[in-house]
């Protein structure tokens, strides 16, 4: 499964959004309004769940300097990643999309699917907060 969410453009420079991004603590401002737990376990790793949802630890998987920034699944019951990628408009203007990609069964590719799409909206709205 391959989810992506609308372009958002940020008005910081590509640098000042990649090292948003990076430092993992940030995304608590991210997260919707009905998040229910979030939790820093060290410096590239964070769990979170939102009501009604089970827990999910994501790790930094790899950073790709001002471009992308790639986070996981630290556990091994679901496999996916959710990747920023980082596009400079201008000086003062950043470009960003997030990528979810999941390797899941069909019934629960059509359980999750609606709901991950909402997530990485969500996200990708509030990156107003960088």
């Amino acid at each position: 499964m391959h989810l992506e969410s609308p372009k958002k453009t940020v008005s910081k420079s590509k640098q000042e959004v990649f090292e948003f991004l990076c430092d993992i603590k940030n995304f608590e401002k991210l997260m919707p309004s009905n998040i229910s737990k979030f939790e820093v376990l060290n410096e590239d790793t964070f769990i979170f769940a939102l009501k009604g949802m089970p827990e999910i630890t994501l790790k930094v998987k790899e950073k790709v300097p001002f471009e992308k920034i790639v986070l996981g699944s630290a556990e091994g019951k679901l496999n996916f990643t959710l990747t920023s990628d980082i596009e400079e408009r201008s000086d003062n203007a950043t470009d960003v999309t997030l990528h979810f990609k999941g390797e899941f069964n069909a019934m629960m590719a059509m359980m999750i699917k609606n709901p991950i799409t909402n997530f990485i909206g969500t996200l990708s709205q509030n990156m107003d907060q960088i």
